[in-house]
């Protein structure tokens, strides 16, 4: 779902309602290392996980609050995590990432999802902009985007995401679904911090500068 058509004008920080006291928009993508974050029919297969990658996740969960989801992608969290809450063949961090999903406040956008169908579920479905700044007026650890690029893109242009999480893969796509497509305008990041995971993947965080 596209919530915004806007374009990514220059907006100071005054326009933004941007506050260092409030809590961050945190976007964690894997992207493959010409700039994709999935193939084109949205297949992530390419993405090795591994013991190395499942440990790194872990510690950026362990760092975040409330989730932020598109429709697509919420749909596709809603059908898998719940089953492996009790499932004795998933391994550890699946079951616990299971339980730490299933409690958490869940914040999906969307204009088609009528009903909060999953546990502890929160729809927005209009006045995106002035929702999401309160969600980061209020208390609590960041906020976080896992992929939903369509969601990222919009929440981009709209001048709300303060930091990314890249983890690149050893792979070359040449074409597929990315959210960085026709940015008009250059975004000025500051490197927080680098390190390489196992499976050849490359960690990377930025903050927007403002």
């Amino acid at each position: 779902m596209i919530l915004s058509t806007k374009r990514f004008f220059p907006r100071t920080r005054e326009q933004i309602g941007y506050n260092e006291t409030m809590r961050k928009i945190v976007l964690f993508l894997h992207q493959s290392l010409d700039g994709y974050c999935a193939t084109v029919e949205g297949g992530l297969d390419w993405i090795p996980y591994n013991e190395g990658f499942e440990k790194y996740a872990e510690r950026l969960v362990q760092t975040v609050g409330s989730p932020l989801y598109g429709r697509v992608t919420y749909e596709m969290m809603k059908i898998y995590w719940p089953t492996l809450l009790n499932d004795p063949t998933a391994s550890t961090h699946d079951r616990e990432h299971a339980a730490w999903i299933e409690n958490v406040e869940k914040i999906v956008f969307s204009t088609t999802l009528v009903t909060e169908d999953w546990h502890n579920t929160r729809v927005i479905s209009s006045n995106v902009e002035e929702e999401v700044k309160k969600l980061k007026e209020g208390e609590g650890k960041d906020l976080v985007i896992f992929g939903s690029p369509t969601l990222a893109r919009s929440l981009m242009d709209m001048h709300l995401i303060d930091e990314f999480r890249f983890t690149v893969c050893p792979v070359i796509l040449g074409k597929g679904m990315t959210f960085l497509r026709s940015i008009e305008e250059r975004v000025n990041l500051e490197l927080l911090g680098s390190e390489t995971i196992e499976g050849g993947m490359v960690g990377l965080h930025y903050k927007v500068v403002r």
